[in-house]
């Protein structure tokens, strides 16, 4: 629990104090936040600083391939119930970006963590959570990423024997497998509408079934777990059976599943569901996602989608066609260069919308819509595709680097 006494060295403070100015030298020269190069910086001087900077929290991390970002602040708006929350808001997710958020949270009570799948295993032994949330695994930048199934593995193997309380998607076998490894696991029916992912069972390799809702491997009997809480239509079901509201600004279906997680989390720590439901109305937009803003006097919705589940999830919360709908797509370093996940993608379901393509990868993206059977006219900008849409409010659906350049472009 947190307590008054000082965990930081002299070491420490010197190496929290570089951060910091490392930060601020790096926003002062319009390079982003500054919360990467700081956290480096710091790790540099006190290798230990993320373990020092943790040890007076109650830690609660956040992973997934998708979702994690706006979990992170569910969660954290729920938990300001309960006392001050620090948490890297502004999606900084490997050690370096989660020191620099710790750093600046010094009288917090929870340190809520979004973690990048890869260095969950690390992060979990550094900070040592009080709880973790799983929510899903799939495909995800093909050039760097393991394969999914090795990434459930190394949650397994990192997970194994915990102290945390796991919160975990039941829903989703490769995070199943990979929670079960823990003696505490609470499971959540969170959905899961990307399935992809899991036709084999990440047990014995053996082929899964899936009648309705439920999974179960046929070959090794490894199956879905009966979950304590579960998202039905707008309400979350809690442990007890009572049905509590979700009323959420964020739209969509996937946001209703975080929110039910996010109740899950609150629970762990003593926070009622109405409490933590009622908390979470107040998160608007997330990093500027799902923002409406104005732009050549018209109204742009930013969404991103940065693999093949994120694009299935964001197509089920578009306006309805003849709504226009601008896609970017890059395939820069923090995209992964890859972009032959396009090809997993079900571009049919926005037939009928008029599509225009920007982005780095936009030729790449013209040739899978081509194949699609979609009409669409690529753009060389978002200046260039916003004129040539026709009325209606615009949908903008981007990738990561893409999203940060539209951001940049369109004021928000």
């Amino acid at each position: 629990m947190a307590g008054n006494s000082d965990p930081l060295t002299p070491r420490a403070k010197i190496a929290v104090t570089a951060g910091k100015a490392v930060a601020a030298a790096s926003r002062a020269a319009g390079r982003g936040s500054g919360s990467v190069i700081g956290g480096r910086v710091a790790l540099k001087l006190d290798p230990d600083l993320l373990a020092r900077l943790a040890q007076n929290l109650d830690v609660i991390l956040v992973s997934a391939t998708n979702g994690k970002t706006t979990t992170t602040r569910l969660i954290a708006e729920a938990l300001r119930a309960a006392g001050p929350v620090v948490s890297n808001a502004l999606g900084a997710n490997m050690p370096a970006g989660i020191t620099s958020a710790l750093a600046g949270g010094s009288d917090s009570k929870y340190g809520v963590i979004e973690v990048d799948e890869k260095y969950l295993a690390g992060v979990a032994r550094d900070t040592a959570p009080k709880c973790i949330a799983l929510l899903n695994l799939s495909r995800d930048q093909l050039d760097r990423a393991a394969e999914t199934r090795m990434l459930a593995e190394n949650w397994r193997e990192g997970l194994a024997g915990s102290k945390a309380v796991i919160v975990a998607n039941a829903d989703d076998p490769l995070v199943v497998w990979a929670a079960s490894s823990s003696p505490n696991v609470v499971w959540v029916a969170a959905g899961q509408m990307w399935k992809d992912d899991a036709w084999s069972c990440p047990s014995c390799g053996g082929v899964m079934q899936r009648p309705g809702d439920d999974w179960f491997c046929g070959e090794c009997g490894f199956r879905r777990p009966q979950p304590s809480w579960a998202l039905s239509g707008d309400h979350v079901l809690d442990p007890h059976g009572s049905a509590w509201p979700i009323h959420l600004q964020l739209p969509g279906r996937a946001n209703k599943a975080n929110a039910a997680s996010s109740a899950a989390v609150a629970a762990v720590f003593g926070v009622p569901p109405q409490v933590a439901l009622e908390r979470m109305y107040q998160v608007q937009a997330v990093a500027g996602r799902y923002d409406v803003v104005q732009f050549q006097g018209r109204d742009l919705r930013l969404l991103l989608a940065k693999n093949p589940a994120g694009w299935l999830e964001t197509f089920s919360l578009i306006d309805p066609a003849p709504a226009p709908v601008i896609l970017s797509v890059n395939a820069r370093g923090a995209d992964g260069t890859d972009t032959s996940w396009l090809w997993d993608v079900d571009y049919t379901r926005l037939t009928g919308h008029p599509i225009f393509v920007i982005g780095d990868r936009k030729l790449d993206l013209a040739v899978r819509l081509e194949v699609a059977n979609q009409h669409f006219q690529v753009c060389d900008s978002v200046d260039q595709a916003v004129q040539q849409c026709p009325p209606g409010r615009i949908e903008v659906i981007a990738n990561y680097t893409a999203f940060q350049d539209l951001r940049r472009r369109v004021g928000n």
